[in-house]
């Protein structure tokens, strides 16, 4: 087997040669502020309806317990900075402002596609001398708190990752290894006193710096949250039906964002200001069908035409008033509340 300095020199650049835009490696046990900040997180409630995020807390907050036999985490970055300002169609209040990383092919299958061939090379260049396990947003893996411990970024004041080189439009994927490589520092804080992704989220979901109520945030709400949100927060979703861009759009380090990785992140046809009439009127079938490989189709089409439904009573657009009037008496509560929540608006 390689030496060890070797082998990560060449790991590196075969990540690259991948299309991932960074690889940095930590050890496990390297994240030991995790768990006490996931209990404070879960004790205060700021999770909300995501019970998963309250199972298995041993594994969640501890990664050395999720696999005890890992010595090491390869730590993988990849960019999906977008091409044109995410913030442009927040103010066209008749079409809908879907979050950038939703709008091309769903990450988890291109970023594991990619972390599985990485495996495979590493497993091929130990002769068969180590074992892996490859991890994308799919399992309890505190991945931020990993990238910043492997010195991919820091947690920023918004909790997502922020790289001095990459800005924050990154996704991330881990590939735990029983092999011992050389290990990177951890990269510090670099937020100083900037607050403006603070102040730039619509519904103030923030408590502290550092700290998201989930509860607040529209890509919970949007996502995650199952049945009716709260008419005062409905109000402040704007014309957003599917996550929220604007404290990502406003972190400054974005100035060094590099393009993204894979054509594939583009945004299909249709996914920059769709209409929202013509989303408001899909049924399951052509909910389906439109957003075919997508992460926007895991919601459901009740779900996503409430969020709709939602943007259309935000709109003050009268000629949409027809659109919500119709869906009054959809089979599920929950859309038709919306419609009819949305067409009193529109009065």
């Amino acid at each position: 087997m390689l030496e060890t300095n070797v082998l990560k020199q060449r790991l590196v650049a075969q990540a690259k040669a991948e299309g991932f835009v960074a690889c940095k490696i930590c050890r496990p046990w390297d994240v030991p502020e995790v768990p006490d900040r996931l209990q404070a997180f879960l004790d205060a409630g700021y999770h909300g309806q995501m019970s998963w995020m309250a199972e298995r807390v041993s594994w969640r907050g501890n990664p050395a317990a999720l696999w005890p036999e890992a010595r090491s985490v390869i730590m993988l970055a990849e960019s999906y900075t977008p091409d044109q300002n995410p913030m442009d169609v927040v103010g066209q209040v008749d079409r809908a402002a879907i979050s950038v990383y939703a709008r091309g092919k769903d990450y988890h299958d291109l970023v594991k596609k990619r972390l599985k061939r990485l495996a495979r090379w590493l497993i091929a260049e130990t002769s068969n001398e180590t074992a892996v396990k490859v991890f994308v947003d799919t399992a309890p893996v505190p991945e931020k708190a990993l990238g910043q411990a492997a010195g991919l970024g820091w947690q920023g004041k918004h909790t997502n990752l922020v790289s001095r080189d990459l800005g924050n439009w990154i996704f991330l994927g881990s590939v735990f290894t029983t092999l011992e490589l050389p290990d990177d520092p951890g990269e510090p804080d670099h937020c100083g006193s900037c607050s403006s992704c603070l102040s730039a989220c619509p519904t103030d979901a923030f408590s502290a710096p550092y700290q998201l109520d989930a509860r607040r945030c529209i890509s919970y709400l949007t996502i995650e949250h199952k049945g009716p949100i709260q008419s005062d927060l409905r109000e402040k979703l704007g014309n957003r039906i599917y996550g929220c861009d604007d404290c990502l759009a406003a972190c400054p380090w974005n100035k060094f964002a590099v393009a993204a990785s894979d054509i594939r992140y583009a945004a299909r046809d249709g996914m920059i200001a769709p209409p929202l009439a013509e989303l408001a009127i899909l049924d399951d079938t052509a909910f389906r069908e439109k957003f075919s490989g997508s992460p926007i189709k895991r919601i459901g089409r009740d779900r996503f035409v409430r969020n709709v439904l939602y943007a259309i009573g935000n709109s003050g657009d009268q000629k949409l008033r027809t659109v919500a009037h119709g869906l009054t008496t959809d089979p599920d509560p929950t859309v038709a509340e919306a419609a009819k929540w949305a067409a009193l608006r529109l009065v």
